[in-house]
């Protein structure tokens, strides 16, 4: 008994203490709190920048009040406040002020140590005042009122016009003088005059286009037929031939521009039937036609029910219409068809090409010197400026790749170019090779992901190489490759310094999608509704032009941060699409493994 007494216990008590004792560092708790910290962090400031550019590009549309402020100086101005902010008061401008009123002023801003309030409104009329905007300060302001019956008019031309009601013109006459009247008129007649306006641009843009292709592609039929003769593949005769068809038709484009024209007159001498003579805020009396006013309301007057009907039409305006007053106002419809159209090109050309090299590159290929140089070129290739890749773009695709296409199969419309210029088909080329790397990569990683027994399995079955890849590998890897997909369709549509060199433009005169013309004037190399030679707008590179090439920037901040918002949807949704695509992909092979 006393042996055994004398064997050393074991003290579990003080085990369990030192291991309460251990550090927080070695436990990896600081850790878990860093890196959970910086994961909120990085969620906190990716909401914050969503959250400010909805509220930025969403409240753009909505109709707020007019105000007509009178200062100490007797100037008049009249507009919405766009923004306030608090600032030092300048002592010149304290000192301009009268006597009595300086004394006061000066006390106040005592109180607030110098600092005042001051507003910005938006007072248009650019027409005929030279200036959209105007700070008015709190110490300044005589009085300041909310007009009954301030108009604000949207314009096609010199931004929008504020004023007030004087009378509204039939033929040329004074029809009423009241602003209830003038309003219920324009109510009346201005959808009709919208109307016939849309029909207007429909036989100008349409009907017109379509008469002077046909135009054209005749005079190009002589010219080429001309070219053969010279080369003998033609006889004099056939040439003859040739030019009288020409002339025929060319007669005939000219007796349809000339009913076109007909129309189109018909269609602005009614439109000219309608007038309004509006005041500004200073006195001044001007009269516009009612096709110039692309929206008009009183602003002050109209209830919460009239202001939802005119925050959608506004958006309607902004998706479906196209730009005016250098792109600071009206819609983005071709920039919108512009991006989808080139990302989808984009999109075509690269996925096949980075696809077929990372089958090469993991299935194919024999690891060695070679195998890695192209590895980590495709590395390299990764991190390459985007304005290399246009630079490149632009001298390889465009000034020779272009120049041998016009030369070989459009050496009738030389000197004018076709395709030796900025087109859908080499802004896609370019950025096909921008993010042809991201394919790649995010393609080899798919294949490697498929099970090795699942390519055993397929060989034990006397399949062969080719014939694994195609039936086993290639469809359990198709999520990785959509996931590869879905990230160049992401980059590649919010590119823009690769576009400025190679294809996108300030103001494109026609669509590079065309459902009215399905051969347009690719001659030889038909390509359907797609006018892959066109040059297009974007709206990457349209938030660029607002934001920094803009005449007045004040003016085109509200478009800057609409269009932006529109470019993050449209990238949401191209990519919930393939996101779709890619889930549906996973679903159906994610059963079975050998």
């Amino acid at each position: 008994m006393k042996e055994a007494d004398s064997k050393p216990k074991l003290d579990f008590s003080r085990r369990k203490s030192k291991k309460r004792s251990m550090s927080l560092y070695a436990e990896g708790e600081p850790m878990v709190w860093l890196t959970g910290g910086a994961l909120g962090f990085a969620l906190l400031m990716i909401l914050t920048m969503l959250g400010y550019v909805f509220w930025m590009g969403f409240s753009n549309f909505w109709p707020t009040p007019i105000y007509k402020v009178t200062t100490y100086a007797d100037a008049v101005h009249m507009g919405p406040i766009t923004r306030s902010q608090t600032f030092q008061a300048p002592k010149a401008r304290i000192d301009a002020l009268p006597d009595g009123l300086r004394e006061r002023i000066q006390a106040e801003l005592l109180e607030n140590e110098g600092y005042s309030r001051r507003d910005l409104l938006y007072t248009g009329n650019y027409d005929l005042t030279g200036s959209r905007f105007q700070w008015v300060s709190d110490f300044e302001v005589q009085s300041r009122e909310i007009p009954e019956w301030a108009f604000i008019m949207e314009r096609r031309m010199d931004g929008n016009f504020y004023g007030l009601p004087v009378a509204f013109e039939r033929d040329g006459e004074r029809v009423t003088e009241t602003p209830e009247e003038i309003w219920t008129l324009f109510q009346e007649h201005h959808p009709g005059v919208l109307r016939r306006f849309r029909q207007r641009e429909r036989l100008r843009t349409v009907d017109m286009g379509r008469i002077n292709r046909h135009q054209e592609n005749a005079r190009l039929e002589l010219v080429e037929a001309r070219r053969r003769l010279a080369r003998g593949a033609m006889t004099a005769e056939e040439v003859e031939a040739v030019r009288l068809k020409t002339e025929a038709a060319i007669e005939e484009t000219r007796r349809q521009h000339a009913e076109v024209t007909e129309r189109v007159e018909a269609l602005n001498t009614e439109n000219r039937r309608f007038a309004l003579i509006m005041q500004t805020a200073q006195g001044l009396e001007t009269r516009m036609t009612l096709d110039q006013v692309v929206l008009a309301f009183p602003a002050n007057r109209i209830g919460v029910g009239r202001k939802l009907a005119i925050f959608g039409g506004r958006w309607r305006e902004f998706l479906l219409d196209n730009p005016r007053e250098a792109n600071m106002e009206g819609g983005v419809f071709p920039a919108i068809v512009g991006t989808v159209t080139m990302t989808l090109v984009m999109t075509i050309f690269v996925v096949p090409f980075g696809v077929l090299a990372a089958l090469y590159l993991r299935e194919y290929a024999k690891p060695g010197p070679v195998v890695s140089a192209v590895r980590i070129a495709i590395n390299n290739l990764a991190g390459v400026p985007s304005i290399v890749f246009g630079v490149f773009g632009l001298g390889f695709f465009c000034y020779i790749m272009g120049g041998y296409i016009d030369e070989w199969f459009y050496a009738a419309r030389l000197p004018a170019p076709t395709f030796r210029k900025g087109g859908v088909l080499w802004a896609a080329s370019t950025l096909a090779l921008l993010t042809l790397p991201v394919v790649i990569v995010a393609t080899e990683e798919a294949l490697s992901a498929v099970p090795s027994s699942m390519r055993e399995g397929s060989y034990a079955c006397g399949a062969s190489k080719w014939q694994t890849i195609k039936r086993i590998v290639l469809p359990r890897a198709m999520p990785g490759i959509m996931t590869g997909m879905i990230l160049a369709m992401a980059r590649g549509a919010g590119e823009v310094a690769p576009l400025m060199l190679v294809g996108a433009v300030k103001l494109a005169p026609s669509l590079p999608f065309d459902i009215h013309n399905w051969t347009g004037s690719l001659g030889p190399i038909p390509t359907g509704p797609i006018h892959l030679e066109r040059s297009f707008l974007h709206l990457g590179f349209h938030i660029y032009d607002l934001g920094f090439q803009s005449s007045d920037s004040e003016a085109a901040r509200p478009m800057v941060f609409t269009t932006t918002l529109l470019l993050i949807t449209l990238i949401v949704l191209l990519n919930l699409a393939a996101m779709m695509i890619r889930t549906r992909l996973r679903r159906k092979f994610s059963t079975g493994a050998f």
